[in-house]
């Protein structure tokens, strides 16, 4: 089972409020494949261990430009209650406009609004 990192969403994961990830990379992330969420994969100090939180499962990877979310900021949540949700919501920012979410994303990553990402939708495997 592969490792992937949550270092800026670590809160959103342990309360189980993001249900959608973009990535850069990551494209060969199938769905129903488990991943076991850690808080940091890379960058480790001597000593240091992986600390692991929580295993998802992949429903969906798609790639889109990240600008998607400006575009189409509500998506039908097919997994649950069949309801469009706004995708800022299933990132774990409800409180964040699209807009927003793009910049914070493209400071972070260092990448351009157009950049062609992966969005990674999943569930949790263990229930709180």
């Amino acid at each position: 089972m592969r490792n992937i990192s949550c270092y800026y969403t670590q809160e959103q994961i342990r309360n189980r409020t993001k249900t959608v990830t973009r990535r850069l990379g990551w494209a060969n992330a199938k769905p129903g494949e488990l991943l076991q969420v850690v808080v940091k994969g890379q960058g480790l100090k001597k000593g240091e261990h992986v600390e692991k939180m929580v295993v998802i499962r992949v429903l969906e990877n798609d790639p889109e430009p990240l600008d998607n979310i400006i575009k189409y900021p509500r998506r039908w949540h097919k997994i649950k209650d069949y309801k469009w949700v706004w995708e800022t919501v299933r990132e774990g920012f409800p409180d964040m406009t699209p807009q927003e979410f793009v910049v914070m994303f493209c400071k972070t990553n260092k990448c351009e609004p157009g950049t062609v990402i992966n969005r990674i939708a999943f569930d949790y495997e263990d229930k709180p």
